[in-house]
């Protein structure tokens, strides 16, 4: 099996206001060490709402875990909460127009790529997110020009074309 570099960053706190404001700063710190400026927006906006959620409705403590990892093609924000309790998602249609409340996760949903929600050990949950990373994050391609990487170049030194090598599965197996 073929293994990536991974990125990962944890993050454990109480999910009070003022702490929310903090995993805020350090998600968009850690995001720009990582060069990935362009998804600053839409995780703190999504870790706000999920957070926002351990405060207003975790039972028995607003203890969590925010989880940040960046894989080659993806970033997956979760946070770990103590209460088994999985979330209601409001109909979006039956909030009313000024609500303050019950739109966070269809916000979540709206700006990422996936979410979900799954059992985490044997009194918790873990509700998470994916955004996709820019193509610019992605490996780019050699640039250094030997003999080898002039064969598979786009149009060789002759000027001819290169045959192009069948494609090969990264899954094993």
């Amino acid at each position: 099996m073929i293994s990536y570099p991974s990125r990962h960053c944890t993050v454990e706190l109480q999910a009070l206001p003022s702490r929310i404001g903090q995993v805020r700063r350090i998600l968009s710190a850690q995001l720009r060490y990582w060069h990935m400026d362009p998804l600053i927006d839409r995780a703190v906006l999504g870790v706000t709402e999920l957070l926002t959620n351990v405060h207003r409705h975790a039972q028995p403590d607003k203890t969590c875990t925010v989880e940040i990892e960046l894989l080659l093609d993806r970033l997956t924000v979760s946070v770990h909460d103590h209460d088994p309790r999985l979330p209601v998602v409001a109909d979006i249609k039956d909030t009313e127009p000024l609500a303050t409340c019950g739109r966070g996760l269809a916000m979540v949903a709206a700006v990422s790529e996936s979410w979900g929600v799954r059992p985490d050990g044997e009194s918790g949950k873990a509700v998470w997110f994916t955004l996709p990373t820019p193509s610019a994050a992605r490996p780019q391609r050699r640039t250094v020009l030997d003999k080898t990487a002039l064969r598979y170049a786009e149009v060789r030194v002759d000027g001819r074309r290169p045959e192009h090598a069948p494609a090969r599965s990264a899954v094993a197996g």
